[in-house]
């Protein structure tokens, strides 16, 4: 929720120029046995946000991938007969990185081509904790891959955390708090920096009951995808009406579409829990109805954004 108003916030200020497209990079070695002898023709795959690039080496055992995103990556050499070598690491916007030379042992043969879908969602949430509009605001739940994988219990709460302690959300709610502050609202909490600290300690408290609710636990329990799936493509009304009825309807880690139980039930479940928090004229059923319409309203209109303004 915050990271989402965060951006909305971005791109107000900045426009849709906010967020500028990465420049591509290049990641090369040299492939070669235990015994330090080049490899001609061995086979090299690099895996990266979910798309696999695939070459042979040249006959003086190098290869070198070019025009790849910035994130995450994995290079596999194979040859017969030998075990196969693997290398990771991750890439910056137009870096070049040259790899340590890629062993090949003889011998007993391995195979580690094959990624699990757990390493492939990782990647993938590793490339969307680099999401950041302007450089600064973060942007981790909208999804881009044109293959997504559904994310494991880890990640759902690892995204969620990130997200909460992220330095620009933090500094967001106490800009929010100021603002409460100068206009006297939520008046219960008096004035003075102890009104503002309870402001603020407030605006935590709604960011991370919010955020884990319906990003972390419920989708858990549920077993839904809490990340909006940026669509690109059709009409401007065919993509405007999936970006709101998105904040209704979710994937589930089997991929199929389904009512988003996490994303309604925790919109509605933070603003009962705030009522223990605010002070006693902000309390009762209707913050909690308020807070849930209003958390759900902000979730449509954020997934527009996504949608036509804040994209990669």
């Amino acid at each position: 929720m915050v990271a989402l108003m965060l951006a909305v916030a971005c791109a107000c200020a900045q426009g849709p120029s906010a967020a500028s497209a990465p420049s591509a990079g290049r990641v090369s070695g040299v492939v070669e046995d235990d015994q330090g002898a080049l490899i001609p023709g061995a086979k090299v795959v690099l895996i990266a946000e979910g798309s696999s690039h695939k070459l042979t080496s040249g006959s003086d055992g190098r290869f070198c991938f070019e025009g790849l995103p910035a994130g995450s990556f994995t290079v596999t050499a194979s040859e017969d007969g030998m075990a196969d070598g693997m290398r990771e690491g991750t890439l910056a916007d137009a870096q070049q990185v040259e790899l340590q030379p890629m062993m090949l042992h003889a011998g007993a043969v391995m195979s580690v081509t094959a990624m699990t879908q757990e390493q492939m969602a990782t990647i993938q949430v590793r490339q969307q904790e680099t999401q950041r509009i302007g450089g600064i605001l973060p942007n981790f739940y909208v999804v881009y891959d044109a293959n997504p994988q559904p994310l494991t219990k880890k990640l759902k709460f690892e995204l969620g955390w990130k997200s909460v302690v992220d330095p620009a959300n933090v500094a967001f709610v106490a800009v929010v708090a100021g603002f409460e502050q100068a206009g006297n609202q939520f008046p219960g909490y008096g004035g003075g920096p102890s009104g503002y600290g309870k402001r603020f300690g407030a605006g935590m408290a709604d960011a991370t009951v919010g955020t884990l609710l319906t990003g972390s636990v419920l989708p858990v329990i549920f077993r839904q995808d809490p990340r909006y799936f940026y669509k690109g493509t059709g009409s401007a009304t065919g993509r405007t009406w999936y970006a709101l009825k998105t904040t209704m309807v979710c994937k589930g880690d089997n991929g199929r579409w389904q009512p988003a139980y996490a994303n309604v039930l925790g919109s509605f479940g933070a603003g009962a829990v705030s009522g223990l928090y605010y002070p006693g004229g902000e309390k009762g059923g209707m913050l909690m109805i308020e807070n849930g319409l209003s958390a759900l309203a902000f979730d449509g209109f954020s997934n527009v954004m996504q949608e036509f303004v804040l994209r990669r």
